[in-house]
């Protein structure tokens, strides 16, 4: 007979909250190994008892087939020369954190299996109907929990004590609720209330969790407006066939353009609302639950079939044209929740589901706040007595070249944890904190071999914002017991984030070198570099709507060679003026006009027809004439964010910017209805250099470009499809010249980020004309490309700069 051995094993990763413990138990016992569990600040931590063939056995299987939500990063083993006296294996109480940093993965909100699902529509299951049914494998994780370990002593489920049944199924290691911390039933769990809003913006309760579900169901099919309370927050809910609901939710709202993402029964719904490929219904029916961006289906012109017919033709659900006016993709995700199913089990059709919050507010995760804020906008509201400790928004993504790019990174994804390969701050004094960019808002910090990305915050132009991003570094430092000894920021001086940080430093008296400042075209490339924990050069482009350059101007058409270290421009648009700094990006008719003046006469200009020009009338225009001549009031600018926005109001496609990214979404949208053999001459517009240069970097004329296309429009305007050919080829032109780019550092990894690559179009010619080159690329994968990656690329640097 072998000897007995002892082992401790460490194992980091996502493994709290994800039945990691009932499975280490399971695999003790099959293997008859004695010894204990407990998850600690470290992750989780065995110690083994046997012969050493079966604990190679454990160890083996352990790493290989996990728990379906786990993610196990790093399995440490120690060989311990005394044994413990052990009778059995168990499960012990937790431990909490020590002065340790915790180590341990915070898992993301999971939707509902398969197995629960099965439970809530069983009529002989106990958790029939039941909609907070959850057990290992699913539901809140991140959204309810206060610290870490994660026992229900730490979450939200604190006060709901387990009944009978609900103990002996979490005490069971053959169930699998065993453990599960949110587990409950209709005798102990959280309640559903359905709530009224009168006239008079009263709230009038019906506590009945039995007749609220019905109560909700009974306004959404009057043409009523709900806020639903889901994982991370409420939704503003309504029918989205209903073209009066939807409106009425645009104007009461105040969201009079944004598109609004629907929730469909099931996929074969969602098959009748959009189309997609493989790739992209596999995202939308992924455990992770996104609002996945596709294309929109046209429906029957009497919208009355919805469905196949008998030849098996499909004939599209007559949604609501008010859902996402002029662009030809709609979001859609199916339901997450079991309350989410329960709801659309009896409704049968597709719903508006949209965050619930004031314009550029967080999304709101309490009743209270519902019904102070939003009593003017919704009807009624079905709620319920869980608490939300941490508020989390809907993931938003979509699919480009068969590859997953996040555009809100959030419910299911976040927080992201990314284990180091090579620990880079094995100093356990040392946490590098980056607060991110002032639009899209995430953080991100990294300690010990995490680097660690916080769910969406925000935009932080509001009081109510810049508090959320307050709470939300609070979490984490709760979460994680940290203290940042080197925080990064970005460049801009009046970003709330970066005077976030350098009160900080004065406060905490950290050092001038500890409070570091990166370039925010350069933190969009490390961000994706930090995806693959790449630190050599790359050929970074860097395109968006803004971000201040060292020069001083904004900056957003950067392509670079960049490391860890820094970068070097060799490519952009040439510079234009944003008549009236900010006031140009929300009335981009400004950037047009700045655009022309530089090619054309004052007259020359005005006698444009150009609805967006001819509304400012001729004195106005004059006047923003002679402040560009006069370069007053005016703010340098290089984006090429701004100049879909420019073209965008050339076309007639908008006036006043209603939303961000409107201007690309719609000029993506004709370009993809270009019809590539319709009898239209090739239009003769070539994007040109400012000037015939041999030295870096290379300048595309931005004002060249603009009124060659706007004179093309006034050329070609008796042809119907002018416009998309227009926006075809300033897509195809600009793509074009990435390409050149690229093809004189052939050996270089190249990077597409910043929020203009969120342009499907575009970025699928980019990819494809890096293929036909034989050109690595390094895809976002599930770091935001937009300005909700920049506190990951910050991060990155900051741990390669810690002083």
């Amino acid at each position: 007979m072998k000897p007995l051995q002892q082992v401790t094993i460490i194992v980091k990763g996502i493994v709290q909250g994800v039945g990691f413990r009932p499975f280490v138990f399971r695999l003790a016992h099959q293997l008859t190994l004695l010894g204990s569990v407990l998850n600690n600040h470290l992750g989780v931590t065995i110690v083994l008892q046997g012969n050493s063939e079966l604990i190679e056995q454990f160890i083996d299987k352990l790493a290989k087939s996990p728990p379906p939500l786990a993610r196990i990063d790093a399995i440490e083993v120690t060989h311990q020369a005394q044994l413990s006296l052990f009778d059995q294996f168990s499960i012990i109480d937790s431990h909490a954190a020590t002065d340790e940093h915790a180590n341990v993965a915070i898992s993301a909100d999971m939707s509902i299996c398969r197995d629960c699902l099965n439970d809530i529509n069983d009529p002989q299951n106990r958790h029939y109907q039941y909609p907070f049914t959850n057990c290992t494998n699913c539901g809140p994780r991140y959204t309810i929990i206060h610290a870490l370990p994660y026992d229900r002593c730490n979450t939200a489920m604190a006060d709901f004590e387990m009944c009978d049944d609900c103990h002996a199924a979490y005490i069971n290691p053959m169930n699998r609720r065993y453990h599960a911390q949110p587990v409950s039933c209709p005798h102990c769990g959280p309640q559903l209330t359905f709530s009224v809003i009168n006239a008079r913006a009263e709230c009038l309760y019906d506590s009945s969790m039995l007749m609220a579900l019905e109560q909700a169901v009974e306004m959404i099919n009057r043409g009523g407006i709900v806020a639903i309370k889901g994982l991370g927050g409420f939704h503003l809910v309504c029918d989205a066939t209903n073209n009066d609901a939807v409106a009425a939710l645009r104007q009461r709202k105040q969201r009079l353009a944004k598109p609004l993402a629907i929730m469909v029964t099931n996929l074969a719904q969602a098959k009748l609302c959009v189309s997609g490929t493989e790739t992209e219904w596999q995202v939308l029916t992924s455990p992770e639950k996104p609002i996945t961006l596709m294309t929109k289906r046209v429906a029957s012109v009497d919208g009355k079939d919805n469905g196949r017919d008998n030849c098996g033709n499909i004939h599209p659900i007559a949604l609501s044209p008010l859902l996402a006016p002029g662009i030809d993709r709609l979001g859609v995700f199916l339901p997450y929740t079991p309350l989410h199913h329960l709801l659309m089990q009896r409704l049968h059709k597709p719903i508006v589901a949209t965050s619930a919050n004031r314009s550029g507010e967080p999304i709101i995760g309490n009743q209270a706040e519902i019904e102070q804020h939003l009593s003017h906008v919704v009807d009624g509201i079905l709620g319920h007595n869980r608490p939300i400790i941490n508020a989390c928004d809907d993931s938003v993504v979509q699919v480009i070249d068969g590859q997953l790019q996040v555009i809100r990174l959030a419910r299911g994804y976040a927080p992201l944890t990314i284990n180091l390969h090579s620990p880079m701050l094995s100093n356990s004094k040392n946490c590098v904190l980056a607060v991110g960019a002032q639009q899209k808002n995430t953080v991100a910090f990294g300690f010990a071999d995490n680097l660690i990305v916080s769910p969406h915050i925000g935009d932080l132009f509001t009081l109510e914002t810049e508090q959320y991003f307050s709470r939300s570094l609070a979490t984490f430092k709760r979460l994680y017991d940290f203290s940042p000894s080197h925080i990064v920021h970005d460049n801009h001086p009046q970003y709330a984030p970066t005077q976030w940080a350098v009160n900080y430093q004065s406060e905490h008296r950290l050092l001038p070198s500890h409070c570091i400042g990166i370039q925010h075209h350069f933190a969009h490339i490390l961000s994706v570099m930090a995806m693959h924990q790449r630190t050599e050069q790359v050929l970074g482009f860097s395109f968006d709507g803004t971000g201040l350059g060292d020069d001083g101007t904004l900056w957003g058409s950067e392509v670079m060679l960049a490391d860890v270290h820094g970068f070097t421009t060799v490519a952009h648009f040439s510079s234009f003026k944003l008549i009236g700094g900010e006031q140009a990006i929300k009335h981009p008719v400004r950037i047009l006009l700045a655009l022309l003046f530089e090619q054309m006469s004052l007259e020359q200009v005005l006698s444009l027809p150009i609805a967006a020009i001819a509304d400012l009338g001729s004195k106005t225009v004059t006047n923003l004439y002679q402040l560009w001549r006069n370069n007053s009031h005016c703010i340098e600018c290089r984006s090429v964010g701004r100049l879909f926005d420019a073209l965008a109001v050339a076309l007639g496609f908008i006036g006043s910017s209603q939303y961000e990214s409107q201007a690309g979404m719609m000029i993506e949208t004709a370009a993809n209805a270009y019809y590539t053999e319709s009898n239209i001459e090739p239009l003769s517009v070539t994007l040109n250099t400012l000037y015939d240069q041999e030295s870096l970097p290379i300048q595309w004329h931005s004002s060249d470009f603009i009124t060659q296309l706007v004179n093309c429009a006034v050329e070609y305007s008796h042809n119907p499809l002018i416009k998309q050919q227009i926006c075809w080829h300033f897509i195809n032109m600009i793509s074009q010249q990435l390409d050149r780019v690229g093809q004189q550092y052939p050996q270089l990894p190249q990077v597409f980020c910043g929020g203009v690559f969120q342009n499907k179009t575009l970025l699928s010619q980019c990819i494809d004309d890096c293929k036909r080159g034989q050109r690595q690329i390094l895809p976002s994968g599930h770091i935001p490309i937009n300005d909700g990656g920049i506190a990951l690329g910050q991060l990155w640097y900051g741990i390669h700069h810690m002083a």
